[in-house]
Order: structure tokens, then C-alpha cells, then sequence
């Protein structure tokens, strides 16, 4: 019981010192405290304050199968993102997932790969995987069929700035293209849906 409360104690001062204005104590121990609190208790105020999204992304996918004899087909462009948004649309408690799972899934694939999508690490590779199993399950649940590769098209369209208060619009950038970006053909588990 003891050894409880130590531990109690301990990890109350040392989240107040970590949220708390800088101070003396927590300049002087600032390795400690950020080694007890960044990787279980990370405090950010993404609650009050969110990034909000500045593009629209539009997620496509299209599969190929092997054939024994050599040919192969290639299926149509299937919009995986529009999931998404088929999930959220007239929910009224929509999951943190059906929100973002694929988004997320694109912004680290992002931050691992870069624009010439080449792996850079375990991470990137696993990071790599991960979105061609959301992108091929997604695929699974829409069309169907038997396939062995994924390819991935991402377009990125720009949200328009908000009217100000008096109507006008703030004045724009010029807009972005919204150019796709095509991502190589990987190599998936077999898919094959009923």
C-alpha cells in the first residue's frame, strides 16, 4: 500500500511540474520528468485547439490479379476514402476511426516516404503496409474479386478559406493543382472476397 501511494505521489508532482510554467525545479529536471511523462501520459491541446485540415484528399484505389497463365487484369479506380465519408455522414457520434483511420494512415506514410515513396526505415516499410491493408480490405468490402496488387492514387484538392465576417474572402494563394499522385504497385496477401 505504501509503494502505491510513493508512486501516486511521485507521478502527481511530476505531471504538475511538467504542465505547470517553467520553474526552477523542472529546468532542473527536466529529463527526469519528461522521461516519466512523454511516452504513457503526453499532455497537448488538441482538445481546444485542432489543427483543423486545409486539404481534401481523395484516396483511389485499383487492384491487379495474376492470372496462372500469365495475364494479368487490372480492376477500375475505387474510391476507399469515400468510406469515410459514407461512415460519418448523418451520424450523429461517429467513430474516431471511420474519421480518420485512412488519413492518419496517409499523413504517416507522408512523413516516412516523402514524394519519391521509398522506404526509408522498418517504420516506413511497416507504415507502407499498414495503408496497402486499409486501401485492400476497403477494396475487399466494395467490389469484391481476387487480387494480388494494389496501386494507390491520392488527389489533393485545397479547402477554400472561410467568408470573413463581412462577406468578402480573404485573399487566396493561388490554388493548388490538384495534380494525382500515383503511388507504385505493391504486393498484397491474396484478397478475396465472397
Amino acid at each position: 500500500m505504501a509503494l502505491f501511494l510513493a508512486v501516486t505521489l511521485v507521478h502527481v508532482v511530476l505531471v504538475f511540474l511538467y504542465v505547470a510554467p517553467s520553474n526552477t525545479i523542472s529546468q532542473a529536471y527536466n529529463q527526469q520528468i519528461n522521461a516519466w511523462v512523454r511516452p504513457w501520459f503526453s499532455q497537448n491541446w488538441r482538445l481546444f485547439a485542432p489543427d483543423p485540415q486545409s486539404v481534401n484528399r481523395q484516396i483511389s484505389a485499383r487492384v491487379a490479379h495474376t492470372a496462372p497463365n500469365g495475364t494479368t487484369q487490372v480492376s477500375d479506380w475505387i474510391d476507399v476514402s469515400s468510406m469515410d465519408a459514407s461512415a460519418v455522414k448523418h451520424n450523429a457520434f461517429p467513430s474516431h476511426t471511420a474519421q480518420n483511420l485512412l488519413r492518419q494512415a496517409w499523413n504517416s506514410y507522408l512523413k516516412t516516404h516523402g514524394s519519391d515513396d521509398r522506404p526509408r526505415s522498418e517504420r516506413a516499410l511497416l507504415i507502407q503496409r499498414y495503408l496497402s491493408n486499409i486501401a485492400a480490405d476497403r477494396v475487399t468490402a466494395q467490389r469484391g474479386g481476387t487480387f494480388d496488387s494494389i496501386q494507390l492514387r491520392v488527389t489533393t484538392r485545397p479547402i477554400a478559406a472561410p467568408h470573413q465576417a463581412n462577406g468578402s474572402r480573404p485573399a487566396a494563394a493561388a490554388p493548388a493543382s490538384a495534380t494525382p499522385r500515383y503511388l507504385p504497385w505493391w504486393k498484397v496477401d491474396a484478397h478475396e472476397a465472397d
